[in-house]
């Protein structure tokens, strides 16, 4: 282990790669210090000069990651903007911005907050037993860490509003075909598949890879750093609505919303 905090593990297990983890089993939720420690990772190795490509992953087999901790929420309603989700996106907009290439390697289910931060990275590795979904809607909110912004670039606006609309699972080989993800892996290997991909960018021309990916970022599409604060002014007026409260006040009651 190279180093670690109490939720984010890096290693470097192969020449110029660095494998990160979220270690927040079994379902691997963005808290309020994951996202610190995760922010604080990722300026570290922004500096090392040993890292060429980052590979992103979550401890165990069940999920990657399935998003935000919904419990969590009552402890900042008062500003749960401010105090939370801005700090997510803060996290994910580093991932996006981090100038060497980040490989997602999901394990289980990705959903939520946990999709959204597989899409501020630059490329997706999904098992094949895996499932993936935006399922906010359920909750009376929308995907607020950048989904709304990010999801359209990969699968066009028709089909991530229909994501985002219904909030339902869609399974590996669908993600495959759809672009939500760049390729699959048998369970339990898309780390090893990740770092296999990862070795081989790594050596490539560093400097002609960083470049490629700011030009892709900044001039083949809409900077995501022009979405910011409109998705957090979105994410403003829908916290204030009372399907979001029933649908927070559902989820932690475990029983079914009762949407206005």
């Amino acid at each position: 282990m190279e180093y670690e905090n109490n939720l984010i593990l890096v290693e470097k297990p192969a020449d110029k790669v660095a494998l990160i983890t979220l270690n927040n089993p079994p379902l691997n939720l963005v808290t309020l210090e994951l996202s610190r420690e995760l922010k604080e990772t990722l300026f570290r190795l922004e500096q090392d000069d040993e890292v060429r490509v980052v590979v992103l992953t979550g401890s165990g087999e069940k999920a990657f990651c399935v998003g935000s901790d919904v419990k969590e929420f009552p402890q900042v309603w008062d500003d749960v903007i401010g105090k939370k989700l801005q700090k997510e996106n803060e996290v994910f907009n580093a991932i996006e911005f981090l100038d060497k290439p980040v490989i997602a390697a999901m394990e289980g289910n990705v959903c939520g907050g946990g999709y959204e931060m597989a899409m501020a990275c630059d490329l997706r590795i999904l098992s094949e037993s895996g499932r993936i979904a935006q399922p906010e809607i359920n909750l009376g909110v929308f995907p607020g860490s950048g989904g709304i912004f990010r999801l359209p670039k990969l699968v066009g606006a028709s089909k991530a509003m229909e994501m985002m609309f219904l909030g339902e699972f869609i399974d590996a080989e669908d993600c495959l075909r759809l672009g939500l993800v760049n390729r699959l892996a048998p369970a339990g290997k898309t780390v090893s598949a990740a770092l296999d991909l990862a070795e081989r960018i790594a050596h490539k021309p560093f400097e002609a890879i960083k470049l490629i990916k700011k030009g892709v970022r900044e001039i083949g599409m809409v900077s995501s750093d022009k979405c910011f604060y409109k998705n957090l002014e979105f994410s403003r007026s829908i916290f204030k609505t009372e399907d979001c409260k029933e649908g927070v006040d559902a989820f932690l009651g475990k029983r079914s919303p009762q949407f206005r």
